[in-house]
Formats: C-alpha cells, structure tokens, sequence
C-alpha cells in the first residue's frame, strides 16, 4: 500500500520554490494515476452478457389457417378487451388498473429496483464533504497557562476509480434488474386483466345459465299444469303429476345452486378492482343485451414461436434476470483485484476570526492508495462461484419459463379448436333435443306417449342447452388465456432505454399497451348466432 501526502509551509515567503516543487510533484503523480486509470478504465472483468440460445419450432404445432377477416392490432389505441365489445368489463379493468393491490405491490418493486440501480450508478462518482468547527481551549507551556479560541473550516474529497469494472458490472446488474422489474409490473398488469376478464365473462354465462333455467322453470311450470288437467280430467296418472313436479323442482334446486357460483365471481371481482365485496355489486343484465357479449369469439393468431420471446412480459422478465446474474458474476471476479483510493483535502486553520482565511493558516493534502486483499479465507472464491450459480440457476429459469409460455399457447390453441368442434356438435345437439321435446309433448297432449317420455326429452334437451352455453363460457375463457399466453399486446421494445426513462409507473410502454406496430396479434369477431 503507497500512500502520499504533501503539504505547504506555513511561511510562504521563505518556502516559495520548495511549494512550486511540491506542486509540480503533485501534478506528475496526479497525471501518472489518470494516465494509469484512463489504460485500465476500458477493462471490465466477467463474462459480457450473451442471450442464451433458445431451441424455438417453426410454428405453433396446434396453429391452424386463420381467416382475417377486418383485421384489427391490439395496441395502445385498441385494448385486447375492448374486443368483447362490453363496457361494463372495460370500466373494470380500468379500475383495476388503478386499484388492484398486486399492481401496486409490483409498482413498488420497480420503483424499488429503479432506486437500486441508481445506488449502484453512484459509484462512478467521487464523495465530498465539508466540515466547519470554532473551540476555546486552556494550555500550559513551559508551567505558563493560556487561553486561545481556534477555528477551522475543511473540505475533503475522495473517489475510488472504477479501474476493473466493478462499479459497471454492478450498474449493469441494477439496470438489467430494473427492466426485469418493469417487466414483473407489466406481467402483473396483464395478469390481473386476463384474470378479471375470465371472472366477468364466466359471470355472465352465469347469468345467461339463470335466463336458461328461467325459461325452463316456465315451460317446467306449464308441463305441470298440463298434467294436473290432465289428471283431473281422469287420462293421466299421479305419477304423471308427481314426475312433473319433481322435475320443476330440481331445476329451480340447480337454478338456486348457480347464485353461489355468481356470488363468488362477484367477490372475486371486486377484490381485482380493489374493492371489499360488501361494498361491490354486479346486476345482471337483460338477456337481450347478454346475447351479443356470449356470440361474440375473439380469434386471435398466435403468430411465430419466435415472436413469443418478445411479446410475453413474464419471458423478457427471466431474460433480465439472467443478465443480471451475469453482470453479478463481473462484480464478483472484480474483487479479486486491488482498489485504488484517491484523496483530497483542504483547510484553514487560526485563532481568531479576523486572521481565519489568512495565508498561513492554509492546508491541504492530496493522497492515493492502493489495498489488495491477500487472504479471505476463500471469500472471493465463495462468491465468484455462488454468482455463477445463480447465473446457470437464471438461465435455466429463462428456459423454463419460455417453455411454459409455448405450453400455455399450445394448450389455448388446443383448447378453442376442440371447444369449436365440439360447440358445433352440440348445437346440433340442442337443435335436436329440442325437437324431440316439442315432438314428445305433442305427442302426450295426443295421449300417444306417457309423461316419461316428456319428462325425459325436456332433461335431455335442458342438459344440451345448458352444455352449449358452458361450452361457449370456456371458448370465452380459453380466447383471454391465449391473448395472456402471447403477451396482451406488450412488445420487449418498452424495456428500451427512451421508454424506461418515461414516467415508467403511468406510461403504457411498461404497462400492456406499449407502442408496437409490428408483431401484433391481429383479431377477428367470431358471430355465432
């Protein structure tokens, strides 16, 4: 360790030429160190950053030929759920946007991470401070005592020059790491709407499941008083009679049984909008307005596996998480090498007020030192190889996540190409079913068939009708997982530099309407009558 301090005579009329030695000494170090760091200062140990390769197929294996017909981008002046054409679920999002507790959670972490980076961006910077002090003090000299008042003002500076790349290597882990948490907020957001899109849109299969069983409790309801006439006239049994209202009973028990199913997607509703359920409340809608909302099946084009990489937030989060380990491993290989310490200082120094700043009471110091750690009892090494660790730990989350992302577009994918298949079946279904009831009530009004025969295609018919209508609630719900599953809109470019310098908490560059142009899923309106 070399350290060097210099220091003028009190008495500057007899020690002019040794202080202009002294300076010109002072200057030749001072430019040795620069010159010294501006060589060193372009090396940064560790490993520079390289994204890790991922083995992406060419297509979507359950992709099909999608039909565009008036095509629309989901962006910031279309919001993916504004494609369900209902208000009253677009009023919630917005409120959740703005109220939702797991946002706001997220929205902390990133401010958080923001501040980390900016702890870290610091160290680039040298330290300075000031001191400013008066004392009265009694001594003895020689056995004569005296009195004096001292006063003192200083300034000190001192900057350790970031020589290997540790201070960058720990910014490039702060930034790395702020991006991954504007991702983690935009994740958050995209979350919390999908989630609430499927709650809303379940509810109101829900309510259309209620008008179903409305109109079978009063067609159930005329049944039974059919056979009541029936049985009062003397050509039906009282079994015919008991049948009919055990059947009217039972879908009133399973009419009563869906309340539950709506009230708990209510809460779960007014919790994602910030909200206690007691003080939220959802009417129902009339039917003829309900109809629409249910007939109308977002398609969405999943795009090129490829693309997923770069419009999932949770992907690009893991992605950021994987440089920043990277970055750590940098800032632990750094401590290996020794730490250069600049100072400097300045003072004035004198017993009264009128003589503080005089010539003679000037100081000052100038000083470099190096220190090198020459042993830790295997520290550094313990903390070069946990850095590494997490890094192949990061990759190999990064991995994973992308292969869950493929899953959940694989298994959307899947999910609404069975779902059409199988809700146009069952619509031929219902349409038969259907049939067969106004056939076997005809029939039993003729007095040709037995009530059993009614009572049985009116169960067949009403559990095909209410099938259809859970069926077409899971193509809902299936249509907001694959919007989720390739990113709602969000696009990579928002973790740019020009985008995270933007008011990142109110900006759609970190929520999920970032400007994009390119890549965006574009939507087609299914009408299903």
């Amino acid at each position: 360790m070399t350290s060097t301090t210099f220091y003028p005579c009190q008495h500057a009329h007899l020690t002019r030429p040794s202080a202009v030695k002294v300076s010109v000494r002072a200057a030749a170090v001072t430019a040795v160190t620069l010159l010294t760091i501006t060589l060193l200062g372009g090396c940064a140990v560790g490993p520079n950053y390289i994204r890790p390769q991922i083995d992406t197929p060419s297509a979507f294996k359950e992709d099909t030929a999608w039909k565009t017909a008036t095509p629309q981008q989901i962006d910031a002046n279309q919001q993916w759920w504004e494609m369900y054409g209902d208000s009253t679920l677009n009023a919630l999002i917005i409120e959740a946007n703005r109220a939702n507790q797991n946002i706001r959670q997220a929205e902390a972490q990133y401010r958080l991470a923001r501040a980390t980076a900016d702890v870290a961006r610091s160290g680039f910077w040298p330290t300075a401070g000031v001191g400013i002090g008066a004392g009265r003090a009694r001594t003895i000299s020689s056995g004569v005592a005296s009195q004096g008042n001292s006063y003192n003002a200083s300034i000190n500076a001192s900057w350790e020059p970031d020589i290997w790349g540790g201070v960058r290597r720990a910014v490039e882990s702060g930034e790395a790491g702020t991006q991954a948490s504007a991702a983690d907020l935009a994740a958050a957001r995209l979350s919390i709407q999908a989630t609430l899109a499927q709650d809303y849109l379940q509810l109101r299969i829900t309510d259309q499941l209620k008008d179903l069983y409305a109109r079978t409790d009063a067609a159930y309801t005329r049944s039974l008083k059919l056979t009541q006439s029936q049985y009062n006239a003397g050509v039906a049994l009282r079994s015919d009679v008991a049948q009919a209202e055990a059947q009217l009973k039972t879908a009133q028990a399973q009419a009563i049984d869906l309340n539950a199913q709506r009230g708990q997607l209510e809460h779960a509703i007014a919790i994602l909008t910030g909200k206690s359920p007691a003080a939220f409340s959802l009417p129902a809608i009339p039917s003829a307005s309900l109809s629409p909302l249910v007939a109308h099946l977002p398609i969405v084009p999943p795009g090129l596996p490829s693309d997923l990489l770069e419009r999932r937030p949770d992907i690009a989060a893991a992605e950021r998480r994987a440089a920043l380990a990277n970055a750590n491993i940098g800032v632990a290989k750094a401590a290996y090498f020794p730490v250069l310490m600049l100072n400097a200082s300045g003072a004035f120094t004198a017993g009264s007020l009128a003589t503080w700043f005089d010539t003679p009471g000037r100081v000052w110091s100038l000083g470099s030192a190096l220190a090198q750690t020459l042993f830790d009892g295997g520290l550094r090494r313990a903390h070069s190889d946990q850095a590494i660790a997490s890094y192949d730990s990061a990759v190999a989350q990064y991995k994973q996540t992308v292969l869950g992302g493929f899953q959940d577009v694989e298994d959307n994918l899947t999910t609404l190409h069975v779902l059409d298949q199988e809700g146009t079946v069952q619509d031929q279904a219902v349409a038969a079913s259907q049939l067969s009831e106004r056939l076997a009530l005809s029939q039993y009004q003729a007095g040709t068939t037995t009530y059993l025969s009614v009572a049985t295609a009116q169960t067949i018919a009403l559990t095909n009708a209410r099938t259809a209508v859970q069926i077409r609630g899971r193509q809902l719900v299936a249509s907001v997982g694959l919007i989720k599953a390739i990113g709602g809109g969000w696009d990579v470019r928002a973790l740019s530099k020009d985008a995270m310098n933007k008011d990142a908490l109110n900006s759609p560059a970190i929520g999920p309407t970032a400007q994009n142009t390119q890549n965006k899923p574009v939507i087609q309106t299914n009408k299903t009558n």
